[in-house]
């Protein structure tokens, strides 16, 4: 009579409770409570780099070629998330007042606007035409003038005055502080639609 085959589980080494103390002990290094996590990401990198490049050594051409393709698609992924961290950073804090010079008319600044455009400086035409867009609606009464004024906050009091332009106006808001402050470049689909934005809000037509 053959009696049947029972698979135990090998004994671990350490066991589970060894293993979770071990783990406790380990986290309560000071090393896991600071708050420098892209340095923290940074090292695991270089760790796992090392690493990579010693296994190469003895590992056939076309997993060394994988792995150094591997990693090159990772620091080329890590240098575009720290480039839109480090943008959006700068745009969180260095936002200002959409009009700086009080004294400038609509007009004026319109004029700017378009020579911009035509000269194939779209920000500057973006920013320019948002600026003027800004003063005509103060100029027409439709929102009160708030020397200041952030393009988030005009954005709102435009929303108020011209509500079924709501969606255009944040859009314009946005790009505007985009292109001033975050250094994003504009095309000349994006600062025609501001300028588009400022007859429509104006009543002009075109």
């Amino acid at each position: 009579m053959r009696l049947p085959l029972l698979l135990v589980d090998p004994p671990l080494d350490p066991s589970g409770d060894e293993a979770r103390s071990a783990l406790r002990r380990e986290l309560l290094k000071p090393e896991y409570h600071d708050t420098d996590v892209l340095g923290r990401v940074l090292d695991w990198i270089d760790h796992a780099l090392d690493q990579t490049v010693d296994r190469a050594t003895s590992a056939p051409p076309l997993s060394t070629f994988a792995a150094i393709v591997a990693f090159l698609l990772l620091g080329l992924g890590l240098a575009w998330l720290l480039s839109r961290v480090r943008r959006t950073s700068r745009l969180a804090g260095a936002r200002g007042p959409v009009v700086e010079d009080r004294t400038v008319t609509a007009a004026e600044l319109r004029a700017a606007a378009e020579r911009a455009l035509a000269a194939g400086r779209h920000g500057d035409a973006v920013v320019e035409g948002f600026r003027a867009l800004t003063v005509r609606q103060v100029e027409r009464g439709w929102i009160d003038d708030r020397p200041g004024a952030t393009a988030h906050e005009v954005a709102l009091s435009l929303a108020a005055a011209h509500p079924d332009q709501e969606r255009r106006v944040a859009a314009a808001a946005g790009l505007f502080d985009e292109v001033r402050y975050g250094d994003r470049p504009a095309n000349g689909d994006q600062a025609a639609e501001v300028l588009a934005l400022d007859d429509a809000l104006a009543g002009v037509r075109r």
